[in-house]
């Protein structure tokens, strides 16, 4: 990533470039990306590729303002920390689902990211309602954040041997508010590591990207916005909800268009065989 790429970038955060490459400017840095870049996966019900290659990354979440999923997300907030100096890896995890299975291999994409004054940290804006600001790796206790109380875990098989899954020694459960979100394999990965992942939800009928459609970032408040499909939710901080369900296309155009800054010439739907899975 070049200067002028990087300044695009911080300009669409409304961030000054750091000076440094401290855990400060990563809270703030991560902070920004949640309240600024929505957490979509509009690309997969408007038929458009996506396409794991920095410059496509680049195009899409800085270019055209858009969002994306984890892949896009965290795939582009590594590269622009790497160029920011910060020391980053990429990291593949297994999400937990339906009874605590672990999903497929390469599920979601997270960053480790150590800073100039010796910090540790998950950092993570590709995974819809998480933390707002980086987890302290190497830390095992409990971790307050606004997005709900955190503790990143050293993995341990249960009964069933983790329900069918193998764990190294060296994976990380990531659990909020008590429950597991996903597991962490710490070994350094490339973004083409991901492709497979990122068709898989892409294409999958049982896959939860292709069943429905999600927009949603942090607000100024601490809050969150999200637009499913016509149901637009307002979360605040305190967890009260306020439910509109859009009757209109106008209006669920003027909702992506003002809430979340994506300008779009249709309304995005489920495809049939989505609809059908």
């Amino acid at each position: 990533m070049n200067s002028a790429q990087v300044d695009a970038y911080l300009n669409r955060l409304g961030a000054e470039r750091p000076a440094r490459p401290t855990a400060g400017a990563l809270r703030e840095l991560q902070l920004r990306h949640l309240r600024t870049v929505p957490f979509e996966n509009l690309s997969i019900h408007l038929g458009e590729r996506i396409v794991l290659e920095e410059k496509q990354l680049l195009d899409k979440v800085v270019g055209a303002r858009r969002g994306g999923f984890c892949y896009e997300l965290n795939g582009a907030f590594g590269a622009l920390l790497a160029a920011l100096g910060f020391d980053v890896t990429l990291l593949a995890a297994r999400v937990y689902g339906d009874e605590g299975r672990l999903g497929i291999p390469y599920d979601h994409l997270a960053l480790r990211v150590r800073t100039e004054d010796g910090g540790d940290w998950l950092a993570d804006v590709g995974f819809g309602a998480h933390s707002h600001y980086p987890l302290a790796f190497e830390e095992r206790g409990e971790q307050a954040d606004p997005g709900g109380v955190f503790r990143i875990a050293e993995a341990e098989p249960d009964d069933a041997g983790v329900r069918g899954a193998a764990v190294e020694a060296a994976d990380r459960d990531v659990v909020m508010n008590g429950k597991a979100q996903y597991r962490l394999d710490v070994r350094p990965r490339v973004l083409g590591d991901f492709v497979a992942g990122a068709w898989w939800h892409s294409t999958s009928p049982v896959s939860h990207f292709t069943r429905s459609l999600v927009c949603s970032r942090v607000t100024e408040d601490g809050g969150r916005i999200t637009l499913s499909g016509r149901r637009f939710t307002v979360t605040a901080a305190d967890g009260t909800r306020e439910v509109r369900e859009l009757d209109t296309d106008e209006e669920v155009l003027a909702v992506y268009r003002d809430r979340f800054g994506i300008g779009l010439d249709r309304v995005p739907t489920l495809r049939p065989a989505d609809q059908e899975g």
